[in-house]
């Protein structure tokens, strides 16, 4: 029902997923990503303990390929679902049982994997991982590598069934995400995942810059966060108001 996206900037260490779908909230779910550790999709008949159980075992340095692994083969349900995972060392797992809906399937590409199932075609997944692999030639920033790898997706014919949902999430050096953002229903939901993650540079993007983290209090003073969004903030043209 879905396919996703997982990627890691190996110069900066920023983990990434972004996923899209015909179903409600896929952002709720399948989508997961913890800075240090790693970025995580289940899906298909999705089973939500994939990502509690696998992202404790990779905090205590577990390989993703060995987590997969172990999640999958405990799994009675196991056929039936897909799971990817990219850790922070950019090692990759990947599972697609073999009663998943077609067309259903995985690859890899630089610093990536994708995964997806009730697809269009195997197409949908190469076009995502050669469009984020442009993009992150191009330097760009995390989620705009993300956004443009789901648009070339969805170019490829997406999600079989049609759209509905989709989100993005990337994280750096904290437990907690730099973005997380969801588009739970919509008619056409990637292109309001862009509208979101343009509003979220007007404030936001700079505003998370000073909350805490892993060890810092993070900053308290008003007057340096105003003075920062006032000089880095990218006002949002399409929001009313902005």
């Amino acid at each position: 029902m879905t396919w996703s996206i997982l990627a890691r900037d190996p110069l900066s260490g920023t983990l990434g997923v972004a996923v899209a779908t015909r179903f409600f909230a896929v952002g709720a779910l399948c989508p997961h990503v913890e800075g240090g550790v790693a970025a995580l999709s289940t899906q298909a008949l999705m089973n939500p303990m994939y990502a509690a159980e696998g992202l404790a075992a990779l905090r205590q340095g577990a390989a993703a390929p060995e987590v997969v692994a172990a999640l999958t083969s405990a799994d009675a349900g196991r056929a039936f679902r897909q799971l990817h995972i990219l850790d922070a060392e950019g090692r990759i797992g990947q599972h697609t049982g073999g009663e998943c809906v077609a067309w259903a399937g995985h690859t890899q590409g630089r610093d990536c994997s994708v995964a997806g199932n009730m697809l269009a075609g195997e197409g949908v997944i190469l076009a995502t991982a050669r469009a984020y692999e442009a993009a992150a030639a191009e330097g760009l920033p995390m989620a705009e590598r993300l956004l443009r790898a789901l648009d070339a997706g969805e170019a490829a014919g997406g999600d079989a069934r049609g759209k509905q949902s989709a989100a993005l999430k990337v994280a750096s050096s904290d437990p907690y995400a730099d973005l997380d953002l969801r588009v739970d229903d919509h008619a056409d939901p990637l292109p309001e995942l862009r509208r979101l993650h343009r509003r979220s540079l007007a404030r936001f993007a700079v505003y998370r810059r000073f909350l805490a983290g892993s060890g810092h209090p993070g900053t308290f003073d008003r007057a340096v966060i105003n003075a920062a969004i006032a000089a880095d903030g990218t006002p949002d043209d399409d929001v009313p108001g902005s």
